[in-house]
């Protein structure tokens, strides 16, 4: 439990943004990613406007309920690029998915403010951050009233103790920070950051203790999708990790983690609403008790 007091699950809430409400608990969500980007690690970067528009746009046809936006490459080695680098990226292509998918929810993935000020304006939904929330992002989610997602980072993956243990400290104290600097609890969403700053036993320890960060209380979410970690114990390529990420979505489903962060959102649907039925007891519209 966090010291806010909250309990998980059903106490988490519900957000509501572009006329669709998410209930926390009730079911998984998914987050389908777009890379306006060159040098993506999944090897999907799309860094023509147009084609990473396109892209946006399937997800969400095919069911993401969430397209998380980025404009700069976190993959070890990446080359790192100037905020207005960014911005020239990323804008166009929120502004050309908001223009053509009115009701759609954005995600942002950015750690600069006023990158992520300015895609906001440009239709932006919710801040995602991969270095959680220095004071000039707070600042700007709490004067915009948007959700965030606080994501684990670190430099070096190096932990003086439980590497579980420090990712929870971590993301306890950063959400009740932002309690207490004016957001939502019901919009703080954490994220511990499978391989991000973490060795591959560090990830599996993480995701072996998804139930610890859903008992924080808040909402939660985890980012698998094509890792390397699940390349390791695959021997998969990058491209033929569908069913390795797949193993990571169902056990996800069963801590009850709220949200899914995937590049393949059709196959992982189906993953996840299989998932639910059992875990969560969810039904699509119109199902009916029949043999």
């Amino acid at each position: 439990m966090s010291s806010s007091g909250r309990v998980a699950d059903s106490a988490r809430g519900a957000l509501r943004l572009r006329g669709r409400t998410f209930v926390w608990g009730t079911r998984t969500h998914l987050m389908g990613v777009v890379n306006a980007t060159p040098d993506s690690f999944s090897g999907d970067g799309r860094p023509r406007t147009e084609d990473a528009v396109a892209h946006g746009l399937l997800l969400a046809e095919r069911g993401a309920d969430i397209v998380d936006v980025g404009a700069e490459s976190t993959r070890p080695g990446h080359r790192p690029i100037d905020e207005e680098e960014e911005r020239r990226r990323l804008v166009p292509v929120v502004r050309g998915l908001r223009e053509r998918a009115p009701d759609a929810v954005l995600s942002i993935d950015s750690y600069r403010a006023h990158v992520f000020a300015a895609a906001h304006e440009a239709g932006g939904d919710i801040l995602n951050s991969v270095w959680g929330l220095d004071d000039a992002l707070l600042a700007v989610a709490v004067e915009r009233a948007v959700p965030v997602v606080i994501m684990h980072n670190k430099r070096v993956a190096v932990y003086e103790g439980d590497v579980v243990d420090e990712v929870l400290a971590y993301l306890d104290a950063a959400a009740e920070r932002a309690v207490r600097a004016g957001l939502r609890p019901e919009a703080i969403v954490l994220d511990p950051g499978i391989g991000f700053g973490k060795s591959p036993e560090h990830n599996l320890a993480v995701l072996g203790s998804l139930g610890r960060l859903v008992a924080l209380g808040f909402p939660t979410l985890i980012g698998t999708s094509r890792k390397s970690t699940i390349g390791k114990l695959t021997g998969r390529d990058v491209g033929a990790r569908t069913y390795g990420t797949a193993a990571t979505v169902a056990l996800a489903v069963a801590a009850k983690i709220d949200v899914v962060r995937v590049h393949d959102v059709a196959e992982m649907r189906d993953v996840a609403v299989v998932a639910d039925a059992i875990v969560r007891g969810w039904r699509p519209a119109g199902w009916q008790e029949t043999l």
